[in-house]
């Protein structure tokens, strides 16, 4: 498993020594999500031309998680176990933040009072607001967690939690990281899915996105399963990250044409009732979380 990583950090040495380690940089990309999160979602809820309280609990959460977690990576130097724990309950907090949030949304598409067989349809679902949206939420939280604990000895799956307590893992670290990398791939495919299948997969695009988010997934998937990767796996792997980061920017821009009107004017009602435009990207962040957990698992920090 250290192998790629090994050859990775020779190269990283013949440029410039890494300012940060594996789960600095980790956390540094939670709390930069936990904040487009929240940004993310005062747009998704800015459709309705109101939000109500309930849905301001996600929005408020993302910009102070964010906060809190900037702050928890500033002091981990002088103080990691204080820095852990703000972050391990921050993070806890998220985790219940994105399931509170999914199951507002499953009531959102669920008609108790209907018939039996049409109370929850397919057809619900991809007209409802998006059941795996609020779940990036809780896949940050998995994520940060992971990031947050350290392993000790490296590869070992033996997390410190807090002083003498310890969680003993199945497998290693960056295994575990390569579980949640495809566990975040699953939801942002299923978002992704359902959003296109108002249009009816129309466009050759849609087709290439579906493509690329489920080779993604089982790259990430199967690289947490294999003991020993090979080459080929990991230059599989890397090829399906590479492909992600260029298919986010790609659905973006085409989310954006989509929202301007014909003669390119912006109206933002077309944006907030529109095409996501920042949905695409969560493919391209995934990419790069999925390139992060090949750098390395020295965190003697």
């Amino acid at each position: 498993m250290a192998h790629f990583a090994t050859r990775l950090q020779e190269l990283s040495a013949r440029t410039r020594r890494l300012p940060f380690s594996r789960d600095q940089m980790m956390m540094l990309m939670i709390a930069i999500n936990e904040l487009f999160l929240g940004i993310d979602t005062y747009l998704a809820h800015s459709e309705s031309g109101t939000i109500v309280p309930r849905e301001w609990i996600a929005i408020l959460f993302g910009f102070t998680a964010g906060t809190l977690l900037l702050f928890a990576g500033l002091i981990a130097l002088r103080n990691r176990p204080l820095a852990s724990l703000i972050a391990t309950l921050t993070l806890v907090a998220s985790i219940g933040v994105g399931l509170l949030g999914s199951y507002f949304h499953l009531m959102r598409a669920a008609q108790p009072f209907a018939p039996a067989g049409e109370r929850l349809t397919l057809e619900l679902l991809v007209w409802a607001p998006p059941i795996l949206g609020p779940a990036a939420f809780a896949m940050v939280g998995v994520l940060g967690i992971s990031a947050a604990w350290i392993e000790e000895p490296p590869d070992s799956g033996t997390l410190t939690i807090w002083r003498d307590w310890h969680l003993h893992l199945p497998y290693s670290k960056t295994r575990a990281y390569f579980f949640i990398v495809g566990m975040g791939m699953v939801a942002a495919l299923v978002s992704s899915v359902l959003d296109h299948a108002r249009t009816g997969f129309a466009y050759p695009s849609v087709w290439f996105a579906t493509a690329v988010g489920i080779f993604g997934m089982v790259a990430a998937v199967t690289m947490g399963a294999i003991d020993h990767p090979s080459r080929i796996d990991y230059y599989t792997y890397v090829g399906a990250m590479v492909l992600l980061l260029i298919a986010g920017p790609i659905g973006t821009w085409r989310h954006v044409q989509a929202d301007l009107t014909a003669a390119n004017v912006f109206v933002l009602e077309r944006f907030l009732r529109g095409a996501p435009f920042l949905a695409p990207l969560l493919y391209a962040n995934m990419g790069l979380l999925g390139l992060i957990v090949l750098l390395g698992n020295d965190e003697a920090y």
